[in-house]
């Protein structure tokens, strides 16, 4: 139940705000296809695929790191879960 929500709560984020897939804030950038993001899936997909794959907790970690990750230093690119 718990991962339901939090995996639905990524969706809605999605779908909203965020800056590569979201139509509110950044409609321009979510509809090009190109988006801001450097890795590949994007951080909010990553994290979706982590935690269907290891579960919440460690999803949760897993998208945390990758999140730490993005800096204006990285290199960025294909990076899947």
């Amino acid at each position: 139940m718990i991962k339901s929500i939090v995996l639905k709560s990524i969706r809605i984020y999605q779908k909203t705000i965020s800056p590569d897939h979201g139509v509110f804030l950044f409609p321009a950038l979510g509809q090009s296809g190109q988006g801001v993001c450097k890795f590949r899936p994007t951080c909010s997909e990553y994290c979706y695929e982590a935690i269907e794959k290891h579960g919440v907790v460690k999803g949760i970690r897993q998208g945390i790191r990758r999140i730490i990750r993005c800096h204006p230093w990285s290199h960025g690119g294909w990076d899947p879960v």
